[in-house]
């Protein structure tokens, strides 16, 4: 992402948290002057009196800055570009602010969100066939595709040295692919459109693809089973090439900690002198929400309120039969067998099983693996997990 680019979207992104402060600020002495009963619904409206002059001023200047500050940028952005070229750091910054809120920073056209797109070590790559055979004069028959998990990117599939990816393409001798896109959008939309992607890169290809295989870790595998999912739906037959899917601490079952901040939400809206801050965790992501149980599917979003507390469950929707699919699960503690999870995501959750009588997800032979002392970042470096995906990548 460009300078300018990223400069503008952090202004707009900042004069945005101005006004959403004063809306909970005024909220709060809202509530507070009308001596509101601890217990209950809210009053409404703006606060009255001098309160209200002031919070409006305050809203009245904030928009007037806010355009005065996006004209000068708009004007400044090619040459910012020239002074400061985006760099690793920024672009994880940015990574992490679209896991976050990276659906609000779309539906406010904000420069800061991500679009998805294929890379190749940390460049874009355009889906046109002479484009292609320029810029991967060896492409393979065979790939091999990385999808990241939440407010990461393409760049931190290497850690410690490492790249899972890099590794297993040499090792294959095929040509790997790293996908970027925003984590903060519903894991159905990104699985809709890791679908086209896919549909896009296997037409444009160099060479016609004989084999995909797919590295998924956390959220990219729920990603990724929605873009299965979706795929016929679409028309698109890619998955016919897909020979095998490792999910490495995807959590299937859906994630505790997201689950933890249900409740705040839930609890902090008992009060109207608590919901104007409960209102903060509202700014979290459909991508974060969709972490709660795993939803893949529209179905498991749409008409329903995404901060309510629900019974519904997603389905593990299941993998096409021809598709060799692995799963990693780390562990924190000493033993194998210890259910604690990787500090994010239980074992139960990684290996998708269920105890619910939803049908569990199915995986190959011996192709299921929880690794001790193992957290969810060491999944993405530690030797075991290479040599997992040796035994089963061949």
């Amino acid at each position: 992402m460009k300078t300018g680019q990223t400069l503008r979207g952090a202004a707009r992104l900042a004069f945005d948290a101005v006004d959403g402060v004063t809306d909970i600020v005024e909220d709060m002495y809202r509530n507070i002057a009308a001596v509101s009963p601890p217990i209950g619904e809210a009053p409404t409206g703006n606060a009255r009196g001098i309160a209200g002059f002031v919070h409006a001023t305050i809203r009245s200047i904030n928009g007037m800055t806010r355009e005065s500050v996006d004209s000068v940028l708009a004007r400044l952005a090619d040459s910012l570009d020239d002074v400061a070229p985006p760099g690793p750091g920024r672009e994880a910054v940015v990574s992490a602010l679209n896991g976050v809120v990276g659906d609000y920073l779309v539906d406010s056209a904000n420069p800061l969100a991500l679009a998805m797109q294929w890379r190749r070590h940390g460049l874009p790559l355009k889906m046109e066939r002479d484009e292609l055979k320029l810029l991967v004069p060896k492409a393979s028959r065979h790939l091999v595709i990385t999808v990241h998990g939440l407010c990461m990117n393409d760049r931190q599939w290497t850690r410690n040295g490492h790249n899972h990816g890099s590794y297993q393409a040499a090792r294959l001798g095929a040509t790997e692919l790293d996908l970027l896109y925003n984590t903060g959008r519903h894991t159905s939309l990104n699985g809709r459109d890791l679908s086209a992607q896919l549909d896009a890169l296997v037409q444009a290809w160099p060479v016609r693809v004989r084999s995909i295989r797919i590295l998924a870790h956390s959220m990219g595998g729920l990603v990724t089973r929605s873009a299965l999912a979706q795929a016929e739906a679409l028309g698109h037959g890619w998955p016919e090439r897909i020979r095998s899917i490792a999910f490495l601490g995807t959590p299937h079952l859906g994630a505790p900690l997201e689950r933890g901040g249900n409740w705040i939400d839930t609890l902090g809206r008992l009060s109207p002198y608590t919901a104007p801050i409960a209102r903060l965790g509202w700014l979290r992501s459909s991508g974060i929400t969709d972490l709660r149980h795993g939803s893949t599917l529209d179905e498991d979003w749409q008409g329903r309120n995404r901060f309510e507390r629900s019974d519904h469950r997603p389905s593990l929707t299941p993998l096409p039969s021809h598709i060799m699919a692995i799963a990693a699960a780390g562990t924190l503690g000493a033993q194998r067998t210890h259910l604690l999870g990787d500090g994010l995501v239980p074992v139960r959750s990684a290996l998708g099983q269920t105890d619910d009588g939803r049908p569990a997800m199915r995986w190959a032979e011996s192709g299921t693996r929880t690794f001790a002392r193992m957290s969810h970042w060491d999944l993405l470096d530690d030797p075991r997990i290479t040599s997992f995906l040796d035994t089963h990548w061949d």
